[in-house]
């Protein structure tokens, strides 16, 4: 029951809200702990709980590969036991009430740790399930979303006092009070989050035609051609455009498939440069990028790169995007720093090459490379003045920390650019498009989201939607944004919070062994 009420409790179709039952997921599951047992049987448990929790909220990861969708779904199940293992210790060495205490400070310790590893999905953090309801989540502008996952653990907690409480009038009703003050709470802040925005007058806006090609990405990758894709790209910009101007032009996550920059393929660049002037718009585009490697690496990293025809030495592969101005030569490039597991890159394959046959690679190429720099892009706009992005790759979008060092280097607005349509019309783009929404919260910034067959959108500094259009739709979405400025102190210290957390964990840890002995 715990896994399933999880399962159904992250985000799915916009018309879907069952965020609230996150609240008292736990419930079930931590009720049948109550009571010693081995920690085989202990362990199946917490792994069922967990495996189903997995299933419901990413199977629809199997749509683009079904060995890779498996593989994700076992290994973060297993990765999810660890906070049960924790608890299930902790009341063996300290008792069932200690245990309980400790966990909101374990999970969310844990789930900042899970993070920092390649190994990480990250997609099932608890507080992501409560993307959706913004007058709940407004104050992770504070804790980012780690307070969020510690406030439902902290819920839960008291939900499962209250019931083993209940004969207990006295204590039921503080129990009750104290669980009504945690809804009370987020409500209060966000009332106050939102009164003060009310007063704000002036603000600096931007306006974005972000542009949904919907081309199927089989059909991309596997045959559609570069003339076609370029053709249909620029035939929607440009009838967009002829009505509505806009101080930037957004394309998706690879929506040009082929290695533009290659001098084999000045045509396409000297194409688009073309109606870049014609336009007299920036573009920002995802496109894979290429970088020779030097020989003392080429024979070390054989197997993750990709041959270059032209010399037959390897060159590293990245899935990046880049900014041109009209009338500029120069270009400003991002590459991708956070990878999909297995998907994009194999974990730890720069140090046992050997490991990129384990890749479900749905793009066609062998391994993307890691990108090393969060570069922050300059917007130059034709009335002279500009504005600085910080341009979000797809599945970066989930990671906290990261998005806050976009925007502490200096960016006014987050751009993200992404490709859902691997997923069909599964809830997989919509949860995807969700989870982003506490990306704007914690930094109070603006988002402006292009997808290649969708979800397409725009959402305020408290994760509102601005303006969306119509999914496995070609379309072009014209909306102003507002630029921002203010660091928040999430942005200022993302990781305050979850390591808080993980040091009153251990400290619980030790706690807790001292006061066995004791009792011993």
């Amino acid at each position: 029951m715990s896994g399933i009420l999880l399962g159904i409790s992250f985000p799915t179709w916009p018309s879907v809200h069952l965020e609230p039952l996150a609240w008292v997921a736990l419930v079930p599951f931590l009720l049948t702990a109550g009571h010693d047992e081995p920690f085989a049987p202990y362990f199946r448990k917490a792994w069922l709980a967990t495996l189903a929790f997995c299933v419901i909220s990413l199977w629809w990861v199997c749509l683009a590969t079904l060995t890779g969708g498996l593989l994700t779904i076992f290994v973060q199940s297993l990765f999810s036991t660890v906070p049960f293992t924790l608890f299930y210790l902790f009341r063996r060495r300290a008792g069932y009430r200690f245990a309980l205490f400790s966990l909101p400070f374990l999970w969310t310790g844990w789930e900042w740790a899970y993070m920092q590893q390649d190994l990480s999905l990250g997609w099932l953090t608890l507080g992501n399930s409560q993307a959706n309801l913004l007058w709940m989540v407004q104050y992770a502008d504070v804790t980012g979303v780690w307070g969020v996952s510690f406030w439902v653990v902290a819920f839960n907690v008291l939900a499962v006092q209250l019931v083993r409480e209940r004969e207990r009038f006295g204590t039921a009703v503080r129990i009750a009070v104290a669980m009504a003050a945690m809804v009370a709470a987020p409500l209060g802040y966000a009332w106050h989050a939102f009164s003060g925005a009310a007063g704000q007058d002036g603000v600096r806006t931007v306006k974005v035609a972000l542009v949904q090609p919907d081309i199927d990405p089989h059909e991309k990758w596997g045959g559609l051609g570069a003339d076609e894709t370029m053709s249909r790209l620029l035939r929607l910009t440009g009838r967009s455009l002829v009505t509505d101007r806009a101080d930037l032009v957004v394309w998706p996550e690879t929506a040009i498939p082929f290695y533009i920059r290659d001098p084999e393929n000045g045509v396409y660049m000297r194409a688009v440069r073309r109606s870049l002037e014609q336009w007299k718009t920036p573009l920002l585009t995802g496109f894979p990028d290429a970088e020779r490697q030097p020989r003392a690496l080429a024979s070390r990293d054989a197997e993750a790169a990709v041959p270059d025809a032209s010399s037959g030495r390897p060159f590293a592969a990245y899935n990046a995007s880049m900014l041109l101005h009209p009338g500029e030569d120069g270009l400003q490039i991002y590459r991708k720093m956070r990878l999909v597991p297995f998907g994009e890159r194999v974990p730890y394959s720069e140090y046992l090459p050997w490991l990129e046959r384990m890749s479900f690679s749905m793009s066609g190429i062998t391994s993307w490379q890691q990108g090393r720099e969060a570069t922050v892009m300059t917007v130059r706009r034709s009335g002279g003045d500009s504005f600085r992005i910080a341009n979000i790759i797809c599945y970066e979008s989930i990671f906290p920390d990261l998005v806050s060092r976009f925007v502490s280097g200096g960016a006014q607005l987050v751009t993200l650019v992404t490709n859902d349509g691997w997923y069909g019309t599964s809830y997989g783009p919509w949860q995807h498009a969700a989870i982003g929404r506490l990306r704007c919260i914690e930094n109070r910034r603006a988002m402006v989201r292009c997808a290649n067959t969708g979800v397409t959108l725009a959402y305020d500094r408290f994760g509102r939607t601005i303006a969306e259009i119509p999914w496995w739709q070609g379309a072009v979405l014209v909306t102003e944004v507002p630029l921002e400025e203010g660091l928040t102190f999430y942005t200022k210290y993302p990781d305050l919070f979850p390591k808080a957390c993980l040091g009153i964990g251990g400290l619980l840890a030790v706690a807790g062994v001292l006061r066995r002995r004791k009792v011993l």
